[in-house]
């Protein structure tokens, strides 16, 4: 198996994980988080998933098949854009304290505070005077939340130089995939240890007990999904919480009600029927 975040050998294709077993897992967990959920609303319970890695790591489609099932009313998902000028003024962690869940909520966060070690460190988007005091902050902000009864889970997924490579390319004349590959994608390929020796020290100051990184093994993204779902419900003492029944009532009668002719209306014209 190639090392991951190096340059290593990608992994045999062959090896990944059977199509008909990664679905019928893949639903299985998929179940089990919808009971998740039912428990942290009933319990209200806040649960803080971050999601971090490399550029064309998996996270995204992790973070998809998570919710695949849920209801956005409860699981959020968080994927913050560039920060406005005044977020640029404010305490570095003011505007992800904003995004954290109320009771009975689940955020997942599609990368987090975390980009001030990694692309913000590498890039020179931030000082090395607000790098340092982020690496002395991170895990002092991270246990205030805990000590607060929000439940965090940080997950990394660990991809190699030339999957990651792979994944890049397929990007390059997919219509449909083209916009994830942006020009810091490019740079992350230039700077590939650079942004290794950020990961490495960013473990180093927040792999803390309170809060430690789980990192997951993504070349194979079937593998990553499932282990990654089955990680996190294995860390949650959460129970089958069934909701109240609900008795659909008989339809009443009709009054004499009618509908309007539909030449009153603007109805979609039927593409479907061109097909």
């Amino acid at each position: 198996m190639a090392r991951h975040d190096g340059p290593q050998d990608v992994e045999d294709r062959s090896s990944r994980l059977n199509k008909k077993v990664y679905e019928r897992e893949l639903f299985r967990l998929q179940t089990e988080l919808a009971k998740v959920q039912e428990w942290v609303r009933a319990t209200n319970q806040r649960l803080v998933i971050v999601f971090e890695g490399r550029d064309a790591a998996g996270k995204g489609g992790a973070i998809k098949r998570v919710t695949q099932y849920l209801n956005p009313r409860v699981a959020r998902i968080v994927a913050l854009g560039a920060p406005t000028h005044r977020e640029r003024g404010e305490w570095y962690f003011q505007r992800y304290i904003q995004q954290l869940p109320t009771a009975g909520e689940i955020v997942l966060f599609d990368r987090s505070w975390y980009n001030r070690a990694g692309v913000e460190h590498v890039m020179g988007f931030c000082t090395d005077a607000e790098y340092t005091r982020f690496m002395h902050q991170a895990p002092i902000f991270e246990r205030l939340l805990i000590e607060d009864d929000i439940l965090l889970r940080k997950y990394w997924f660990s991809v190699s130089h030339d999957e990651q490579d792979r994944r890049f390319r397929s990007r390059l004349d997919d219509p449909l995939r083209r916009w994830k590959l942006s020009e810091m994608d490019v740079e992350s390929i230039r700077r590939w240890e650079e942004y290794s020796r950020a990961k490495d020290e960013m473990f180093k100051q927040t792999d803390t007990p309170a809060a430690p990184w789980y990192v997951v093994e993504a070349d194979d993204k079937r593998r990553a999904r499932v282990n990654m779902m089955a990680h996190l419900l294995s860390t949650l003492s959460y129970r089958d919480t069934e909701p109240k029944p609900i008795k659909l009532p008989k339809r009443p009668k009709s009054t004499g009600y009618r509908r309007p002719s539909k030449d009153h209306f603007h109805y979609v014209p039927d593409h479907s029927a061109t097909l």
